[in-house]
């Protein structure tokens, strides 16, 4: 699941020159569980709902990358995080995984989900996953419009997938296939 929670424009900068990215650490666990809790009060972003400990997050998530946004204007705060969970433990999914991007309520509106799913995406590649998936409530209309923008397609939708405070949930489920890993030229080449 995820969200970015922001107000998206359309022609809205893919660049956001008052954050800057980088990789997500275990002492920015505080920020990024307080984001992460935001998101969850939408309740628009997760079926979750309380934040795990540092350690239980830690393990269900792929180590690199995970990202940060730290907004250059105000002191080193931490305005947003992404993260790659795998999708199976089986080799044949090795380069499939699931995407998370979160926002502080208020970052939204600012480029920083944009610029932080980009990073994701551009990192992943590097890191040899071919196919990036998301699960998404359909009422989350700006974190549909964040990863229409960055090139993820609607493959399905998950009718009563899942209950969230008792209201059985919709998701609508995304991917985002890699030109340029998994690719039958790559295999030609390589």
């Amino acid at each position: 699941m995820s969200t970015d929670g922001s107000s998206i424009r359309a022609g809205h900068p893919r660049t956001d020159p008052t954050h800057s990215v980088r990789g997500l650490a275990p002492e920015d666990w505080a920020a990024v569980a307080r984001i992460y809790g935001e998101g969850m009060a939408t309740g628009h972003a997760t079926f979750e709902t309380a934040v795990p400990a540092w350690e239980e997050w830690d393990a269900r998530h792929v180590k690199d990358p995970r990202l940060v946004a730290v907004s250059r204007i105000s002191s080193p705060e931490i305005h947003g995080f992404a993260a790659l969970s795998a999708v199976s433990a089986r080799a044949v999914y090795a380069g499939v995984a699931e995407v998370s991007v979160y926002v502080t309520a208020a970052a939204r509106g600012q480029g920083v989900g944009t610029r932080l799913l980009d990073a994701l995406v551009e990192r992943a590649e590097a890191a040899g996953f071919w196919t990036l998936q998301a699960g998404i409530f359909p009422e989350n209309e700006a974190s549909l419009a964040l990863h229409a923008r960055a090139g993820f397609r609607t493959v399905g939708r998950r009718e009563r997938i899942g209950r969230l405070h008792g209201v059985w949930r919709d998701v609508l489920l995304l991917e985002r296939r890699s030109t340029t890993v998994g690719t039958e030229s790559e295999e030609a080449a390589g």
